[in-house]
């Protein structure tokens, strides 16, 4: 039985006061036991947070409760564990970090497309289909006929899409330019950026790939694979299950089962991503961390310890 409610959310809006939120947000979250991550910033909030489904309930009516917020969206999933280890609420320059100013993604962002419209824009072959996410997430699951621009962080987007948009480029400014990720946040930013580079004719997926997979059936689905997502399920396929993807717990990538036979995985240690990434000191932590996980599962207990290092990106929440 699914017990923990996850909801996932975010919304660009002018917060100028939101250093003065976050004390107050984190003392809420934790009166409901919810645990996760909460971005705070000028331009926003953006997140992701599992609990009981009444402090669920009750985290967003908090939230919404603040006029700016009325509006407030979230895409919500069912877990039989939790997904998060602790609460935080962080304060950021970005709810998403792109790193380039001036880029208003509230007042600048492209044409929303619903996930039942989107299948018609992105069959259509005069239009340019742009996943926004980081390689190591394309690698588990993407769009037909999606580009990948393979970056390592949504810092990167940006002289990519300076790159591919000079002569020669596979980027053109007069053609449509579908974009999507995870939840929406990554995209509706970039969209933003790409009108600020002179971009005309730039769309992107509502509600990104969660939506669409909460909406459109298997059956009628452009989508191939599994999607990344930033917790402790790791993906998540068609209707929103849980998929078969794990973390490495040294480097915080997705693993399948090809990477776990591989002779360079050796679980909780290493994996074919990172085997030759570690000192012989990070290692050995590891190999003790991983025993005293064992010795957890032999008690049938959960082992919480501290977190490893993990992509780049995913410092930041992709709501």
């Amino acid at each position: 039985m699914a017990n923990f409610l996850i909801a996932a959310l975010y919304k660009f809006v002018e917060l100028p006061d939101f250093r003065e939120l976050q004390q107050p947000l984190f003392d809420f979250c934790e009166s409901q036991g919810v645990k996760g991550t909460l971005l705070l910033a000028e331009e926003g909030v953006n997140g992701t947070i599992a609990g009981p489904e009444a402090g669920i309930r009750a985290v967003l009516d908090h939230l919404r409760q603040d006029p700016r917020l009325a509006a407030l969206e979230h895409k919500e999933s069912w877990s039989e564990h939790m997904p998060f280890y602790r609460m935080k609420v962080k304060l950021k320059r970005e709810i998403v970090t792109m790193g380039v100013p001036n880029v208003h993604a509230r007042t600048m962002a492209g044409t929303y497309v619903k996930p039942d419209e989107w299948n018609e824009l992105i069959a259509d072959p005069d239009v340019i289909v742009v996943d926004c996410r980081n390689d190591y997430e394309v690698s588990i699951g993407t769009f037909k006929r999606a580009i990948n621009p393979h970056t390592s962080s949504f810092t990167e987007f940006p002289e990519w899409v300076r790159e591919h948009s000079a002569e020669g480029g596979i980027l053109n400014r007069n053609a449509k330019v579908a974009m999507f990720c995870t939840g929406g946040i990554r995209c509706e930013k970039s969209t933003a950026y790409l009108r600020s580079q002179g971009f005309e004719n730039v769309y992107h997926l509502e509600g990104g790939i969660l939506k669409y997979l909460e909406t459109i059936e298997a059956e009628d689905s452009l989508w191939d694979g599994q999607c990344f997502v930033f917790d402790e399920r790791v993906s998540v396929g068609h209707g929103l299950e849980p998929g078969d993807y794990e973390f490495c717990r040294a480097c915080r990538l997705p693993l399948g089962a090809e990477d776990k036979a591989s002779e360079h995985y050796e679980e909780g240690v290493s994996c074919p991503h990172c085997h030759d990434k570690h000192t012989a000191d990070q290692l050995q932590r590891f190999r003790e961390r991983q025993k005293q996980v064992q010795l957890a599962r032999q008690r049938k207990q959960r082992h919480i310890g501290v977190r490893l290092e993990r992509p780049q990106a995913a410092a930041s929440v992709d709501a």
